[in-house]
C-alpha cells in the first residue's frame, strides 16, 4: 500500500513546505498536489501532479488540454480533471490584456495583447469579430467560426449578425493561426476583403484584421495587407 502524505515527514508535505519555504521552492509536480489537496484511487496528491507532467510533457502544454485528455490521467477523477482546467483557465485569464467594453481601440498592439492567450495555445482555428461603437470603443467581442487545424470556414452572414444585432459601427476581426506563423494566407486575404465589401455596403467599418501566432502576430492595416 503507497504511504499517504500524511505519513511523511512535514518538511517533505507539499503543503507544509509552501508555508514554510515559499512556493518558489516546490517542484511543479508539490504545485500540484497542493491545488489537488488530495490523492485518488491507490495516488498521492504528488502522484497526480507527476502523472500530469508525464502525460503533458510541461506545463505550458496544459494550455491546449481538455477534459476528455486530463480524465485518462490514472487516478484523477472529474473532480480533480475539474480542477485542473480551472486553474488553466484562470492562468490564461491572468496573462490577458484586459480590454473592457467601453475602451477605446487605438492600435492593434493592444488587442493582440488582449487575445494572445487565448488563441496562442488553440489547436483549431478561431475567428472573432470585436464590435464598436462609432467612436470606435469596445461593445464586446464574439466568436463567430471555429475550425480545423488549417483553416475555419467564415461567412460574412454569420460575421454580420451580431454586428447588425448590436448596431455596431465598426469593427476588427481576430483570428488565429495553430502553427505559430500568423502570415496571413490567400484565403485570409480573400475572405478580408469580401468581409470589407460586405461591411462597406452596410455602412460598418472594417478597421483591422489581426492574424496571432506564437509570440507574435501580423495586422492588415498597419502591415499592408489591405
Amino acid at each position: 500500500m503507497k504511504r499517504t502524505i500524511k505519513s511523511w515527514p512535514e518538511d517533505d508535505r507539499p503543503r507544509e513546505k509552501l508555508l514554510t519555504q515559499g512556493p518558489q521552492a516546490l517542484t511543479e509536480a508539490e504545485l500540484l498536489a497542493v491545488i489537488f489537496r488530495q490523492g485518488g484511487r491507490g495516488y498521492s496528491a504528488v502522484d497526480l501532479g507527476r502523472a500530469v507532467l508525464a502525460r503533458f510533457g510541461k506545463i505550458r502544454s496544459l494550455a491546449t488540454a481538455v477534459f476528455g485528455e486530463v480524465r485518462q490521467i490514472p487516478g484523477l477523477g472529474p473532480a480533480k480533471a475539474a480542477q485542473l482546467l480551472a486553474l488553466v483557465e484562470l492562468c490564461k485569464r491572468y496573462g490577458e490584456h484586459p480590454w473592457q467594453p467601453g475602451e477605446v481601440f487605438r492600435d492593434p498592439a493592444d488587442v493582440y495583447a488582449h487575445f494572445r492567450e487565448r488563441l496562442a495555445s488553440e489547436k483549431k482555428e478561431s475567428f472573432y469579430a470585436v464590435l464598436l461603437d462609432n467612436r470606435h470603443r469596445k461593445i464586446r467581442d464574439v466568436r463567430v467560426s471555429q475550425g480545423s487545424l488549417t483553416t475555419t470556414v467564415v461567412c460574412p452572414r454569420d460575421v454580420f449578425e451580431p454586428v447588425v444585432r448590436e448596431a455596431a459601427a465598426a469593427v476588427v476581426f481576430v483570428h488565429n493561426h495553430p502553427s505559430g506563423d500568423p502570415t496571413p494566407s490567400p484565403e485570409d486575404v480573400a475572405i478580408t476583403r469580401r468581409l470589407r465589401e460586405v461591411g462597406e455596403l452596410m455602412g460598418v467599418r472594417v478597421l483591422d484584421h489581426i492574424v496571432i501566432g506564437h509570440g507574435r502576430y501580423v495586422s492588415f492595416a498597419r502591415d499592408g495587407y489591405w
